[in-house]
């Protein structure tokens, strides 16, 4: 049976636009969905400029598929979660995405690390209350960065609240990252794709197979997020847009 995914962007892609013109873009291309940035397109502080974009998304028929926040946990203050929980919920979206930490886990001493997990938890108990699932990116220099340490996480907290992300990192090989996209899939939730090689920004459509061979380690269809382009331009969105669609068969 062909695997239907939902298929959007990583607002952050194009911060130097304004909404509309992303959505827009985003409506041209055949995107669905969209994740919106807290730094730029949708600050936690501003509620009236969130309602603003729940209400742009729902004339261009486009849904919010995370709210995609700058919170690290174990640095920025808990109390300020709550407010991301309201932002996420203004975007008519339960998921945030949040930042684990300031280093990799390897760099942690063992007091670090019992106070990050000490964080972790009591965001977890918060997300309970709120009913949002809160996932941890799997970016350079936080505890998630290495997988075994995002699966340490997940099932230490364990909890259905509190989940993941996936991505590929350009400085590993294609075999490495098959392993990490496994480990990762049973705790993840959407995906971050684009076609990295090192220092490297390339189109996706020079990565189709490798990317085919990603979704497989995953057993149901997650939503896929265009994050980047390759040189940058919101012009590139229909072309990557539809390099995704030939990768999961929905062209």
């Amino acid at each position: 049976m062909k695997k239907e995914y939902s298929l959007g962007l990583v607002s952050v892609s194009f911060r130097q636009h304004k909404p509309r013109q992303i959505l827009e873009a985003m409506k041209a291309a055949g995107l669905s969905v969209i994740e919106w940035g807290s730094d730029i397109h949708a600050p936690v502080s501003d509620s009236e400029r969130i309602s603003e974009l729940s209400f742009m998304q729902n004339e261009y028929g486009i849904k919010c598929s995370s709210y995609g926040t700058y919170f690290h946990l174990g640095q920025t203050p808990i109390s300020e979660l709550e407010g991301y929980m309201n932002g996420a919920k203004l975007l008519d979206t339960n998921i945030l995405r949040l930042w684990c930490g300031t280093k990799r886990g390897a760099d942690m001493s063992e007091k670090e690390k019992f106070e990050l997990l000490k964080a972790c938890l009591e965001a977890n108990e918060m997300a309970k209350k709120y009913d949002v699932k809160l996932c941890m990116e799997c970016h350079v220099r936080t505890f998630t960065e290495n997988p075994l340490d995002a699966v340490w996480l997940m099932e230490t907290v364990n909890s259905p609240h509190f989940r993941m992300y996936w991505q590929p990192f350009q400085w590993q090989s294609e075999k490495e990252n098959y392993i990490n996209a496994e480990t990762i899939s049973p705790y993840a939730e959407h995906i971050h794709v684009f076609n990295w090689k090192g220092e490297k920004t390339l189109p996706l459509s020079d990565a189709v197979d490798e990317w085919r061979e990603y979704l497989k380690r995953f057993d149901t269809p997650r939503t896929l997020l265009l994050e980047f382009m390759p040189n940058g331009g919101i012009d590139e969105l229909k072309a990557e847009a539809e390099a995704l669609r030939l990768i999961t068969g929905q062209t």
